[in-house]
Protein backbone atom coordinates (compact mmCIF):
# COMPACT_ATOMS: atom_id res chain seq x y z
CA UNK A 1 0.00 0.00 0.00
CA UNK A 2 1.49 3.48 -0.63
CA UNK A 3 1.26 5.97 1.77
CA UNK A 4 -1.24 9.30 1.57
CA UNK A 5 0.94 12.00 -0.24
CA UNK A 6 1.05 15.01 1.89
CA UNK A 7 2.86 18.55 0.54
CA UNK A 8 5.46 19.68 1.86
CA UNK A 9 6.04 22.46 4.01
CA UNK A 10 7.59 26.05 2.13
CA UNK A 11 9.72 27.27 5.05
CA UNK A 12 13.08 25.05 4.04
CA UNK A 13 14.56 25.92 0.77
CA UNK A 14 17.82 26.96 -0.33
CA UNK A 15 19.43 29.31 -3.19
CA UNK A 16 22.54 28.47 -5.13
CA UNK A 17 23.94 30.42 -7.69
CA UNK A 18 25.42 27.59 -10.57
CA UNK A 19 27.44 29.80 -12.33
CA UNK A 20 30.73 31.67 -11.39
CA UNK A 21 30.17 32.43 -7.90
CA UNK A 22 29.68 28.96 -7.05
CA UNK A 23 33.17 29.29 -5.13
CA UNK A 24 32.56 32.40 -3.28
CA UNK A 25 29.31 31.07 -2.38
CA UNK A 26 30.34 28.08 -1.22
CA UNK A 27 33.30 29.30 0.75
CA UNK A 28 31.32 32.06 2.63
CA UNK A 29 27.79 29.69 2.95
CA UNK A 30 26.18 33.38 3.90
CA UNK A 31 24.05 32.60 0.43
CA UNK A 32 22.05 29.52 0.93
CA UNK A 33 19.42 30.50 3.77
CA UNK A 34 16.49 33.15 2.83
CA UNK A 35 13.35 34.35 4.86
CA UNK A 36 11.41 34.43 1.53
CA UNK A 37 11.98 34.00 -2.22
CA UNK A 38 9.36 34.92 -4.50
CA UNK A 39 8.64 35.31 -8.52
CA UNK A 40 8.71 31.62 -9.55
CA UNK A 41 6.40 32.03 -11.79
CA UNK A 42 5.88 31.39 -15.83
CA UNK A 43 3.10 33.19 -17.58
CA UNK A 44 2.21 32.43 -21.53
CA UNK A 45 0.67 36.04 -22.69
CA UNK A 46 -2.39 34.99 -25.04
CA UNK A 47 -3.94 37.00 -28.18
CA UNK A 48 -8.00 36.83 -28.54
CA UNK A 49 -8.70 36.45 -32.34
CA UNK A 50 -12.31 36.50 -33.44
CA UNK A 51 -13.33 34.04 -35.94
CA UNK A 52 -15.65 35.45 -38.90
CA UNK A 53 -18.66 34.18 -38.55
CA UNK A 54 -17.77 32.17 -34.94
CA UNK A 55 -19.81 34.15 -32.20
CA UNK A 56 -19.91 31.20 -29.69
CA UNK A 57 -15.92 32.46 -28.72
CA UNK A 58 -13.03 33.59 -29.29
CA UNK A 59 -9.97 32.13 -30.40
CA UNK A 60 -6.73 32.38 -28.02
CA UNK A 61 -3.41 32.09 -29.32
CA UNK A 62 -0.26 31.35 -27.48
CA UNK A 63 2.28 34.52 -27.14
CA UNK A 64 5.57 35.11 -25.93
CA UNK A 65 6.50 33.80 -21.99
CA UNK A 66 6.94 36.31 -19.25
CA UNK A 67 8.17 36.22 -15.92
CA UNK A 68 7.79 38.65 -12.57
CA UNK A 69 11.48 39.40 -10.69
CA UNK A 70 12.80 36.63 -8.28
CA UNK A 71 12.49 38.50 -4.96
CA UNK A 72 15.45 36.84 -2.17
CA UNK A 73 14.68 37.95 0.97
CA UNK A 74 16.73 37.52 3.97
CA UNK A 75 18.67 38.81 7.36
CA UNK A 76 21.30 41.48 6.17
CA UNK A 77 24.97 39.56 5.85
CA UNK A 78 27.42 41.11 6.79
CA UNK A 79 30.08 38.25 5.56
CA UNK A 80 31.76 37.70 2.48
CA UNK A 81 28.85 37.07 0.33
CA UNK A 82 28.74 36.56 -3.51
CA UNK A 83 24.98 37.60 -4.38
CA UNK A 84 25.80 40.33 -2.10
CA UNK A 85 28.91 41.76 -3.97
CA UNK A 86 27.12 40.87 -7.26
CA UNK A 87 24.18 42.76 -6.80
CA UNK A 88 26.02 45.71 -5.44
CA UNK A 89 28.61 45.75 -8.83
CA UNK A 90 25.76 45.46 -11.10
CA UNK A 91 22.77 47.97 -9.67
CA UNK A 92 25.26 50.83 -8.61
CA UNK A 93 27.05 50.14 -12.37
CA UNK A 94 27.87 52.66 -14.52
CA UNK A 95 27.15 49.87 -17.08
CA UNK A 96 30.74 50.37 -18.25
CA UNK A 97 31.25 46.55 -18.19
CA UNK A 98 28.64 43.99 -19.28
CA UNK A 99 26.16 42.88 -17.30
CA UNK A 100 27.20 38.96 -15.54
CA UNK A 101 24.51 36.70 -15.70
CA UNK A 102 24.15 33.70 -13.64
CA UNK A 103 21.82 31.02 -13.33
CA UNK A 104 19.64 30.80 -10.24
CA UNK A 105 18.98 27.57 -8.20
CA UNK A 106 15.77 27.38 -6.33
CA UNK A 107 15.44 24.27 -3.60
CA UNK A 108 12.48 23.16 -1.87
CA UNK A 109 13.92 20.43 1.01
CA UNK A 110 12.60 17.73 2.53
CA UNK A 111 13.77 17.12 6.11
CA UNK A 112 16.26 14.77 5.26
CA UNK A 113 18.20 18.05 3.50
CA UNK A 114 17.10 15.91 0.14
CA UNK A 115 15.94 18.40 -2.95
CA UNK A 116 12.40 17.60 -3.63
CA UNK A 117 11.81 19.85 -6.56
CA UNK A 118 14.05 22.33 -8.17
CA UNK A 119 13.97 25.46 -10.34
CA UNK A 120 16.32 26.74 -12.43
CA UNK A 121 16.55 30.68 -13.15
CA UNK A 122 18.42 30.94 -16.16
CA UNK A 123 20.26 33.98 -16.95
CA UNK A 124 19.77 35.88 -14.21
CA UNK A 125 20.69 39.19 -13.03
CA UNK A 126 20.47 42.17 -9.93
CA UNK A 127 17.99 44.91 -10.86
CA UNK A 128 17.37 46.04 -6.99
CA UNK A 129 19.27 45.57 -4.09
CA UNK A 130 17.34 46.88 -0.88
CA UNK A 131 18.33 47.46 3.08
CA UNK A 132 15.20 46.84 5.22
CA UNK A 133 14.48 49.97 7.99
CA UNK A 134 16.47 50.73 10.55
CA UNK A 135 13.77 51.61 13.54
CA UNK A 136 15.13 52.22 17.40
CA UNK A 137 11.62 50.99 18.42
CA UNK A 138 11.28 47.80 17.66
CA UNK A 139 13.57 44.94 17.97
CA UNK A 140 13.58 42.92 14.47
CA UNK A 141 16.15 41.75 12.31
CA UNK A 142 17.85 44.32 9.82
CA UNK A 143 16.82 42.75 6.31
CA UNK A 144 18.07 42.70 2.85
CA UNK A 145 15.99 42.42 -0.51
CA UNK A 146 17.45 41.12 -3.52
CA UNK A 147 15.59 41.32 -7.12
CA UNK A 148 16.48 39.72 -9.97
CA UNK A 149 15.59 39.57 -13.63
CA UNK A 150 15.63 36.61 -15.58
CA UNK A 151 14.98 34.88 -18.54
CA UNK A 152 13.49 31.53 -18.03
CA UNK A 153 12.21 29.89 -14.96
CA UNK A 154 12.47 26.11 -15.59
CA UNK A 155 10.80 23.27 -13.02
CA UNK A 156 13.91 21.01 -12.73
CA UNK A 157 12.63 17.20 -13.01
CA UNK A 158 13.50 15.00 -9.72
CA UNK A 159 16.42 13.16 -10.80
CA UNK A 160 18.23 16.83 -11.82
CA UNK A 161 17.61 17.99 -8.05
CA UNK A 162 18.63 14.70 -6.59
CA UNK A 163 21.99 15.43 -8.62
CA UNK A 164 22.41 18.68 -6.70
CA UNK A 165 22.43 16.31 -3.11
CA UNK A 166 26.69 17.23 -2.66
CA UNK A 167 26.24 20.92 -3.45
CA UNK A 168 23.02 21.37 -1.39
CA UNK A 169 24.75 19.19 1.71
CA UNK A 170 27.69 21.68 1.54
CA UNK A 171 25.22 24.40 1.94
CA UNK A 172 23.27 23.09 4.96
CA UNK A 173 24.47 23.35 8.65
CA UNK A 174 23.56 19.59 9.88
Amino acid sequence: MFAPYCPPPAFYFTVMVAGTGTALQLSSMADAGFQEASGLEAKIETEALKEGGENRYVHQLPGATSSPNLVLRRGYVTRPSFLSEWAAQTVGSTLAQPILTQTLVVMLLGADHIPLVAWNIARAWPVRWMTGPFDSQKNEVLTEVMEFAYATVTRMPLTEAAAMVPAVSALIRP
